[in-house]
Order: structure tokens, then sequence, then C-alpha cells
């Protein structure tokens, strides 16, 4: 944890005031049907193959996410009703599930935090194609939270994988090039004209690319 590693100038409290206490957890989902996820993996792996590799993703990323303590669990799903298979999990662990709602990923995630700080202190927002969390990650997260305004967890490829805040101003989220190498370089801009402090985590990989596998032995073993 790289604590403050963002002064944000003066490191200015936050702007509105927040409930002090709760901690959600937001995993932002896609339903797992052939041809609409993982769709860079398609061409070298086939629709099929890169639906089983998303699956194990989610499946992974939502057995740690329930791990975390004294955090609620959501599952922000892009659209349609969840396949049964993504039901079961959530009826098995207790998870609410929801819908996002927005015309881009940003508007998206503003959104959801949005609708989720009305009623808690602090919540992360975590994707599902990171391999590489785990409750402590997590769970880091949340400690950050009780000191800064904002915690990144960079994506080395220049993305995040997560993001943590007390306060959901659009500046963080709009009129960005979502999936491009400059999201996390352009959302630490943002957070500094806000004037807010924040915390990075340590990188992390993601799954977008074919040679992304080669990292992972488990999920190129799914995909072959």
């Amino acid at each position: 944890l790289c604590a403050g590693c963002g002064t944000g100038g003066s490191g200015t409290t936050l702007p509105v005031s927040r409930p002090a206490s709760g901690r959600r957890l937001l995993v932002f989902a896609r339903n797992p049907l052939p041809g609409r996820v993982k769709t860079r993996l398609i061409p070298s792996l086939g629709a099929v193959a890169a639906t089983a590799v998303y699956r194990r993703l989610l499946h992974d990323t939502l057995l740690t996410a329930v791990q975390v303590d004294n955090a609620e669990c959501e599952i922000w799903l892009d659209e349609g009703e969840p396949v049964p298979w993504l039901a079961d999990i959530a009826a098995a662990h207790g998870l609410a599930m929801r819908r996002q709602s927005g015309r881009d990923l940003g508007m998206r995630m503003h959104a959801a935090f949005s609708a989720s700080l009305r009623s808690v202190g602090r919540v992360v927002l975590i994707g599902s194609d990171c391999p590489e969390f785990d409750p402590g990650y997590l769970e880091a997260a949340f400690a950050a939270l009780a000191q800064q305004d904002a915690v990144l967890g960079p994506a080395v490829d220049g993305g995040y994988v997560l993001i943590g805040l007390r306060a959901a101003p659009a500046l963080l989220f709009e009129d960005i090039a979502w999936g491009t190498p400059q999201v996390l370089q352009i959302t630490r801009d943002r957070l500094r004209q806000l004037g807010w402090r924040w915390a990075e985590l340590p990188p992390r990989h993601d799954i977008d690319e074919p040679g992304d596998l080669q990292r992972f032995p488990r999920l190129a073993a799914i995909a072959g």
C-alpha cells in the first residue's frame, strides 16, 4: 500500500459529508454468454473458450469478495437477467444483484458509487477480469479509505482494477477513453484537480489479450 502517494494539493477534506460507517464492495460483471465476454480473446480462442475463461475469472472474483470481513458485497450486472449459473452463486452467498445503468463504463461506475454512497461511507468497486485479487488486497483498499479520500488499484496495462471512494464526483468518470493505457494517469490528474488525497495499492494484472493468459496456467488450461 502506497499511502498518501497522491497528495492532491492541500489534501482537502471530502466536499460532501457521507455516512461515517459501512463498507460496500461492488463487483462489476457481465453475463457470461458466448460472444459477449472477453471479446478480445475470441479471435484466438473462440467464443466458447473465451466465455469459459471469463466464468472462471468471475467465479474466483466473487469467492474472493465474499471473504472480506464486514463488507456488504453486491454484483452489478451489465444487462439482462443473470444466467442460472450466476444467479445460483449469488443466492448461495447472499449477494444482492444490481443493474448497471449509463451510456458508458464511466457513467455506470458513477451511478453505482452514487447510489451506494447514500447509505454507506466507504465503497470499493472492482471488475471481474483480475485473477490476482485476494481478500487482503480488498481489505487494504477499505483500510486506505479510513484515512484517504480515494484508493486506486493500478492495472499493469495502465488502467485500474480497483477504485474506492468516499464521495463520487462525476469528474472522476466522465470523458475518459476506457480500456486505454491512459486511464490511470487521467484518474490521478482528476484527483489532483479535486484536491484529494489518495492511496495506491500494488499493481495487478488483468486478462484482456490472449498473451495475458500465459501468466496464469490454470486459465490457459481452461482456454485450451
